[in-house]
């Protein structure tokens, strides 16, 4: 390993971001009761033009009386290619308290996207006195994106949370799909007369994590469109969970509950990673490096794979 260590991702919940739009205030109250760890109240893509104005004052005026428990509290702004998004930062980090925790910044492309963003609310902070810095999250939904993803990672010290963006991606690489995230029929490869289903987002997905794990940023995926399909949504976030990302956007309400279930370790999990620690614990003692725990050996390596899980487990359950 690299004598640089890999810093560590912030120690936060973040199983499930449930995202509403600022345009519709009834769905405040709901947000806060939910059991999201991540509430995204959005600006952007759910907001129509005409509706920019007032969905940025209901979002102020939502992190200003709205008792968000201890959640973290992101409002995603609009576009840096739009003549929205500086007015969302410069409003609601002036009107808004210190209750709002992080910015999420949509589609960025290269390191220089963060910059401006950062620069601007920077500013902002030294000008009002606020206390608490903004954290960042980003959503890497272009092909730009993704070719500067470590630029973009390593872009401030802001980073915190880094999603994939399913529907832009799929747009600007040029893919033949209307499907937001999950299987798509036409991905698949023939043995016989049978088929197999491969999973296109894997790609981006591992750049994503192994981007964020080098910079201390945490890996999210991002939405699955058909909140119909259960067992679609399930699938797809144990994908992403195996592969590192630590959460999973909802984009309707039955769906913080599937991803709390999947990115929550399982009791199993956590005792048997347990039971790992407590093994190479008595291998140490006797001078060993190694053991075999159920038939399967479990060296230095295991003790960080199963240390990852007891982590979570901890972390999530607040001890």
């Amino acid at each position: 390993m690299s004598f640089r260590l890999q810093p560590a991702p912030p120690a936060r919940p973040n199983r499930c971001q449930l995202f509403g739009p600022g345009s519709n205030t009834k769905l405040f109250a709901k947000m806060a009761a939910s059991a999201a760890d991540v509430i995204n109240l959005d600006l952007e893509d759910s907001v129509a033009p005409s509706d920019k104005d007032s969905a940025r004052a209901n979002v102020i005026e939502a992190i200003n009386t709205v008792d968000w428990g201890s959640k973290t509290l992101s409002v995603r702004i609009n576009g840096l290619d739009t003549p929205y998004w500086y007015r969302d930062v410069v409003d609601v980090l002036e009107q808004a308290g210190d209750r709002l925790d992080q910015i999420m910044i949509p589609k960025v492309g290269c390191a220089a996207d963060v910059y401006a963003v950062d620069a601007l609310v920077t500013a902002i902070e030294r000008a009002k006195g606020r206390t608490k810095p903004i954290s960042f999250e980003v959503i890497i939904e272009s092909a730009a994106g993704i070719a500067h993803v470590e630029e973009i990672a390593a872009s401030s010290p802001r980073m915190a949370a880094m999603s994939l963006g399913a529907a832009d991606f799929a747009a600007s690489m040029g893919m033949q799909t209307t499907g937001i995230g999950g299987t798509q029929e036409n991905y698949y490869m023939l043995h016989g007369d049978t088929r197999h289903y491969a999973d296109p987002w894997h790609w981006a997905q591992t750049a994503i994590v192994a981007a964020c794990r080098t910079h201390g940023v945490l890996p999210v995926d991002g939405p699955f469109g058909d909140f119909s399909d259960d067992e679609g949504y399930r699938a797809q976030a144990r994908r992403s969970a195996t592969l590192g990302m630590v959460g999973k956007w909802a984009i309707h309400p039955k769906q913080i509950a599937l991803a709390n279930e999947v990115f929550t370790p399982s009791d199993a999990a956590v005792s048997e990673a347990r039971e790992i620690l407590a093994a190479m614990e008595q291998a140490k003692a006797r001078g060993e490096g190694a053991t075999v725990y159920k038939g399967r050996l479990v060296d230095i390596a295991s003790i960080k794979q199963a240390e990852v899980v007891v982590r979570q487990s901890e972390m999530i359950s607040g001890a």
